[in-house]
């Protein structure tokens, strides 16, 4: 026998033992284009291995989270938000005893569409471009199409599935997870993204003084905890105790209804308001900016986003898409010298 004979058979054997409720590599739905299985993978750990090698997922160390540009070395970034998710979601689904590799490929995978300045930047998008933009489509498409120069990754279904519907809506989004369709890893993968994004940005708040730790909800102390690890590990164990031998993945009524007040609240102090320091309206002119000159320059495009079957205009946005904050911002000053005036020193 060689030394790589029934390495991935051993492996999908061990899957046999995962809960009834578990995904199986060996039992699903495929691959768009099919491929000769790997002698050592399987198919959701290979899916893992091409998303972090991918250029998207490199480019999320230089990607917004919530506060842009940050000047301070211990801000989160998307790319250590998405690290957070994946060991999130694997603790989870380990204990659960779901299928730890489908849930970090959907993990890794799930925001390598987000555009640069966060969620500003994807506003700002979104009303530029005819045709809508939402990073979980972008995500999506970025693996689909525009990775390997048009070729995209060829991941699984259930990974494409986990990364496109990983987006909650503002109330109760544990609900929508079943109703979807999405695998209980996907939804692990839903939930965790908002315990990781919830307490990784009070840290930002406070570091950057947005936030006093006295201003939070009471019932954030009381129910969740006093402080990050508390909260995390609250969210945690309850996320796994309320879903034991559960068709979904679900919290208790007490952290779920402390969890949509602390949710509520950064929405309407932290996501929402625009500062005072004009960085998010700056951010905004920078993609505009972009946009329209990309738009009537779609020479400057490199030629990896210029796909000869996709309708005008569909490059623009997945160019300025694919940027991280500083190439965007270093971009516009290219074309308008001063647009990024706000973030410039921060270059330097």
């Amino acid at each position: 026998m060689g030394s790589l004979d029934g390495v991935r058979e051993r492996l999908e054997e061990r899957e046999e033992s995962l809960s009834p409720y578990a995904a199986r590599s060996a039992r699903g739905r495929g691959r768009e284009e099919p491929e000769e299985p790997s002698p050592l993978r399987t198919e959701y750990q290979r899916d893992r291995d091409r998303i972090i090698h991918s250029k998207a997922f490199r480019r999320l160390k230089h990607k917004t989270q919530v506060f842009i540009a940050p000047m301070g070395d211990h801000y989160f970034t998307r790319l250590t938000h998405t690290l957070e998710v994946a060991q999130i979601a694997r603790t989870i689904s380990r204990a659960l005893n779901l299928n730890e590799d489908l849930a970090e490929a959907v993990a890794l995978g799930h925001d390598l569409g987000h555009t640069p300045f966060g969620h500003v930047g994807e506003e700002a998008l979104d009303s530029l471009d005819p045709r809508g933009f939402r990073h979980a489509r972008q995500s999506l498409r970025t693996v689909d199409r525009l990775e390997k120069g048009g070729r995209g990754l060829n991941l699984t279904w259930e990974v494409r599935q986990g990364i496109v519907l990983h987006s909650k809506p503002r109330g109760d989004f544990l609900e929508n997870g079943s109703a979807d369709g999405l695998s209980l890893e996907g939804q692990i993968v839903r939930v965790s993204d908002a315990v990781a994004y919830l307490n990784h940005d009070i840290a930002d708040a406070l570091r950057a003084g947005v936030l006093s730790v006295d201003e939070l909800p009471g019932v954030v102390g009381t129910t969740l905890g006093d402080r990050h690890s508390k909260r995390i590990d609250t969210m945690v164990r309850d996320i796994v105790e309320s879903s034991w031998a559960s068709a979904s993945i679900t919290m208790s009524r007490p952290v779920r209804d402390a969890v949509y007040t602390l949710r509520e609240f950064m929405f309407e102090n932290v996501y929402e308001p625009e500062r005072d320091n004009g960085e998010e309206a700056a951010a905004r002119r920078v993609v505009a900016l972009l946009y329209d000159h990309y738009g009537s320059h779609a020479e400057e495009i490199p030629a990896e986003y210029r796909l000869d079957d996709e309708e005008p205009g569909r490059a623009v946005s997945d160019y300025v898409a694919g940027m991280t904050d500083h190439f965007a911002i270093r971009a516009a000053e290219r074309i308008e010298p001063g647009a990024g005036r706000a973030f410039v020193s921060r270059l330097l």
